[in-house]
């Protein structure tokens, strides 16, 4: 038995209003008393006590602070304590969730409330606390620091991000005083961010309806529409439901299976997504009928499988062994669809009872057990911080909050698949992922130097989509390094973060050695190497560019955002004269391979052999052109942005050519053309064609070529074709 609770209002001063006002006194006891007594059922009475401690300081720290409904703000935080205290969350956590706007609306800090809470208190409390003191450049940089600094607390406690739910399913609640355009904002943060963090966590009883709340207000017609369609069907569905329950109930019983059989429902979210996505009318979404089976044991667990699919034919493709594999937040369940009375379709769950408690609470679990020592909450807490360590990698790859944000939400996938590595080993992808997604969740140096992949042991392409039970083999070359082009088909977070990362340090390392290059020429007549110069002329030089180190200097000019002859004269020692720069000095030399800070223009695609020009563009390096370039012009305004630049003598390296050719409108001419490219050891790599008349068509070739005197063949050869009538290299 907990001991009597102590009334509040014995705590206050006589002559002083240090909670609310008189209109709202016994609504806020009432409150406090409710939260009482949820928490008296599972807490100790000591507990208890301390969590009354909570609700009195916390009501006179927000003494006089009101809601935009009109109600004493205090009421916010016990709601949210509220929330937690039905999932039975520990008397920290619900302190902490009392607390937690105390140190961003008040005066009281981190330091007075461990002193009178205790520092695991304080420090929950403070990871909740938003960022409001540091200014952001933009409305959605602030919202991706908030995210970045929400996951670093999550991995140091958990209960911070189960606080933040909380207060952010409160908040959704009460949105309707909020304006319209905040609440569009607000819903759909929460949609995209909250709730699936929710789901990722296995708190699918919050998770749904944070996401009806979200759609009531980020498309209120929508909602109220769905909402009367579903209340018009109800009537006839509890009938049927009911019918199923009595005959899947009497099958259970004869087959000596212990359970309990009820009916559910699909919520608003769940339906309008599917109406969204499969293209579907709403009484073909909602003409399906769930029934959730709730047994002792595994074992249990298939034996009811069996029972179900011999009262009901299963439909095939459609079972699912979340039992045996369980999904990433920890749910298990299985799953199956099958044939009911009519050919209607019934959706089945079977799981035990600890699984049901699991699937509704997820990582809440462990709380919810934690003097029993629970095994489902702790596999679950195992499975959201190894979640939660992907997300640290991810953020420290990241280059900016709103990079890692992007990252977050592209983690944040509802559907997973499951495939093997060759020794058997189980891994988790998102729906959707690639053979690269695969080898960077093996590890990133994996993913960094694969080259190919063997899917059921057959060679398949990296961009190649897995489906679930697929064997899968990586195949890596320890010089290769990842590809830009990637990106265009990763779907997981990790795989992104990570080719971006590589591929930024990379950029890092070819731009300090473009930049040694262009600094080294424009000292060409002062000194023969960068060594010469003097330390203490580099060491100011950086100081007054607010620059790091001599590398970032030369990583700035490597990429075009500083100009090498600027710095010359600064750089030199003290009395040495400038002299005049010699227009005969040696060109910087251009070999084709330098990466990804030397690039080629593509209104000209310059070839070895062609006279070139380079220009410094901010951010890219060196963008070669030829001089003959229409461009060319326009950029010699700004002189000091031009380079002298040469082909160097031997180049291996492939080049992008392309022709454009006006032929004849035959039967078979595509074929003609690529049939005499090839004889020439050429690759095409795009062909685009346009009709012009009825007889003449404009085909576009973009070519590999090695240099101007192997485009020269490729253009002889297609001259000699008679259904070729006009041709010419575009730039």
């Amino acid at each position: 038995m907990s001991a009597p609770l102590r009334d509040p209002r014995n705590d206050l001063q006589p002559g002083r209003q240090l909670i609310v006002d008189e209109a709202w006194r016994d609504d806020l006891h009432l409150r406090i008393d409710d939260l009482c007594a949820i928490t008296s059922e599972y807490l100790e009475p000591a507990q208890v006590e301390q969590l009354h401690e909570a609700c009195h300081f916390a009501a006179e720290a927000h003494a006089g602070i009101y809601r935009k409904s009109g109600e004493p703000y205090i009421f916010h935080p016990l709601a949210v304590a509220r929330i937690l205290a039905n999932v039975r969350f520990d008397h920290e956590t619900l302190q902490a969730a009392l607390l937690h706007d105390v140190i961003e609306d008040t005066h009281y800090n981190k330091e007075h409330l461990s002193s009178r809470f205790g520092p695991e208190v304080a420090d929950l409390v403070d990871g909740v606390s938003k960022l409001t003191q540091i200014q952001f450049n933009s409305k959605l940089e602030a919202q991706a620091e908030n995210f970045r600094k929400m996951f670093l607390a999550m991995a140091n406690d958990l209960r911070v991000i189960m606080i933040k739910l909380a207060d952010r399913l409160h908040n959704m609640r009460t949105l309707g005083a909020m304006r319209p355009e905040s609440r569009r904002r607000i819903a759909r943060e929460t949609l995209e961010i909250y709730a699936p963090i929710a789901g990722r966590l296995g708190m699918n009883h919050l998770r749904q309806e944070l996401e009806d709340l979200g759609l009531s207000h980020l498309h209120p017609l929508r909602y109220r529409v769905l909402q009367d369609a579903v209340r018009k069907l109800s009537g006839n569905r509890h009938e049927i439901i009911s019918q199923l329950e009595t005959r899947i109930d009497a099958r259970l019983r004869d087959e000596n299976i212990s359970a309990r059989v009820m009916g559910r429902g699909k919520h608003l979210w769940g339906i309008y997504q599917k109406m969204r996505d499969k293209r579907l009318p709403f009484r073909e979404v909602h003409d399906v009928y769930a029934v959730r089976i709730i047994v002792d044991t595994a074992d249990t667990c298939y034996r009811a499988l069996g029972a179900m699919h011999s009262l009901y034919k299963p439909i095939m493709g459609r079972f699912k062994d979340y039992v045996a594999i369980p999904k990433a937040n920890g749910y298990q369940s299985l799953h199956t669809v099958l044939f009911g009375p009519n050919g209607v379709p019934i959706e089945v769950q079977i799981r035990t009872e600890d699984m049901h408690i699991m699937a509704e609470v997820g990582v809440a679990a462990h709380w919810r057990y934690k003097s029993g020592g629970d095994s489902q909450g702790n596999y679950a807490q195992q499975r959201a911080r190894e979640w939660l360590r992907r997300l640290l990698d991810m953020q420290r790859r990241a280059g900016n909050p709103v990079e890692f944000l992007e990252s977050v939400k592209v983690d944040l996938f509802p559907d997973e698949i499951y495939v093997f590595t060759p020794r058997g080993e189980i891994i988790e992808l998102p729906r959707g992922a690639t053979a690269v997604d695969f080898a960077y969740a093996i590890h990133s140096d994996v993913g960094n130097t694969c080259v190919g992949a063997k899917i059921d042991r057959r060679l398949a392409p990296l961009r190649t989509p897995l489906t679930t039970g697929q064997t899968v083999e990586v195949i890596i070359t320890p010089t290769a390094r990842p590809n830009p082009a990637w990106l265009n088909f990763v779907v997981t977070a990790k795989a992104r973060a990570s080719i971006r990362h590589y591929l930024k340090h990379l950029q890092r390392e070819e731009a300090i050695l473009l930049g040694k290059r262009l600094l080294e020429k424009a000292l060409a007549g002062h000194v023969s190497g960068l060594s010469e110069l003097p330390a203490q002329r580099i060491e100011r030089l950086v100081q007054d560019l607010g620059l790091s180190g001599f590398g970032d200097l030369l990583a700035e000019i490597g990429l075009g955002n500083r100009v090498a002859a600027l710095f010359v004269k600064r750089l030199l020692p003290e009395g040495e004269e400038m002299v005049t720069p010699d227009t005969n000095a040696q060109p910087l030399l251009i070999k084709g391979a330098e990466g990804t800070v030397v690039s080629f223009g593509k209104c000209c695609r310059p070839l070895p052999g062609d006279a070139i020009i380079g220009y410094l563009n901010a951010g890219r390096g060196i963008v070669i052109h030829r001089d003959s370039c229409k461009n060319v012009a326009s950029y010699k305004k700004n002189p000091d942005k031009w380079i002298e630049v040469e082909w160097e003598r031997n180049i291996s390296a492939d080049f992008a050519a392309e022709l454009r050719l006006d032929v004849a409108n035959k039967r078979g001419v595509l074929a003609t053309l690529a049939a005499a490219i090839s004889t020439t050891d050429t690759n095409i790599e795009t062909i685009n064609t346009s009709e012009r008349d009825g007889n003449t068509t404009t085909v576009h070739l973009l070519l590999d070529v090695r240099d101007r005197a192997h485009l020269a063949r490729v253009i002889r050869r297609l001259r000699t074709l008679p259904e070729v009538l006009k041709l010419a290299r575009r730039g």
